[in-house]
């Protein structure tokens, strides 16, 4: 086995999901999926927000964050699909699909679902996976599914490539993503005259600028955070640009 750092993401650690009522959404999956709690405690950092984490498996949990300013506001088209085909807001979850191993697996999870009196399709061949589909709590729309074993090559279909003006180099581009050497020295983050207008998170602006311009260290040690008491008395109060302003001293 390499010791050597993996440069590609290899799973999912978690998905967060914003919800307005905490109780009711782990309760579905608890209670329709079969998904034990892993852990429910305030947001690291975030006023009046708390965070609750569902196991997936041993790697991969589903997570949830719900404060007072989440509601539920489903405005089908935008917002939410409301099935696994129609269209929402670029950026937003269309829908969510679990893995299970096998078709028996399939069809035991559906049986489930639907014992809880909720409406469950499938399961549905797409030739790659096989899915049964139905719906959860603040308007998503979920999916489980299998891999069935066909060969992923074999869906890249030339007319879809061809339609998104895709050539035969970033086509070969895609399938095999160009290598990264890590360098010697960690990289540091670009300035913020340089760095991808596009691609940047929603912060108070005085905020951001010291965010990136902190030493990932330092940065790591302010946001460090304790497993909860036994009894508390809130949440953790987040950083504040005064408190990057002493470390950045």
């Amino acid at each position: 086995m390499s010791n050597k750092p993996v440069m590609s993401p290899n799973g999912i650690n978690h998905l967060a999901i914003a919800t307005s009522d905490m109780k009711k959404v782990l309760q579905y999956f608890n209670q329709v999926l079969g998904m034990p709690l892993a852990s429910l405690y305030w947001m690291h950092g975030v006023e009046n927000t708390v965070h609750g984490f569902l196991v997936l498996n041993e790697t991969s949990l589903l997570a949830f964050v719900a404060n007072d300013q989440i509601k539920s506001q489903v405005d089908i088209g935008v917002t939410h699909s409301g099935n696994p085909g129609d269209p929402c807001a670029g950026g937003t979850m269309q829908h969510l699909a679990f893995n299970v191993d096998r078709h028996e697996d399939l069809l035991a999870v559906r049986d489930r679902i639907r014992a809880n009196g909720i409406h469950c399709v499938g399961p549905m061949d797409h030739g790659l996976m096989q899915s049964i589909y139905f719906a959860g709590p603040d308007g998503m729309t979920l999916e489980v599914a299998y891999l069935s074993g066909e060969d992923p090559a074999k869906w890249i279909d030339p007319e879809v490539v061809k339609m998104l003006n895709i050539s035969d180099e970033e086509l070969d581009q895609l399938k095999k993503p160009a290598p990264f050497v890590q360098p010697a020295e960690p990289v540091p983050n670009p300035s913020l005259k340089t760095a991808n207008e596009e691609y940047r998170m929603v912060y108070p602006q005085e905020t951001y600028e010291l965010m990136v311009n902190t030493p990932d260290d330092v940065l790591a040690e302010l946001t460090k955070d304790n497993i909860p008491p036994t009894e508390t008395d809130g949440p953790k109060a987040p950083p504040t640009v005064e408190d990057l302003q002493k470390l950045q001293a």
